[in-house]
């Protein structure tokens, strides 16, 4: 069904938003959507530094536990 809009139909459809809502609304939403966007790679790069960490020192743990063994 969206397979068949083109360009005049994406078009049309952005100037119903506009004239809907106004362009500072409209304006006002993507700044939020990009705050969303940052806070969700910033909380994606948090999580793989944490599991990177927890990573590393599980790996010197075993270390640490094979040289007390020898």
């Amino acid at each position: 069904m969206l397979n068949n809009i083109g360009l005049p139909g994406l078009l049309l459809i952005a100037v119903v938003v506009l004239v809907l809502f106004g362009r500072g609304k409209i304006s006002s939403l993507m700044g939020e959507v990009g705050k969303g966007i940052t806070a969700f790679k910033k909380g994606v790069s948090d999580g793989t530094k944490e599991l990177e960490e927890a990573s590393a020192e599980e790996s010197t743990a075993e270390t640490t536990a094979e040289k007390d063994k020898a």
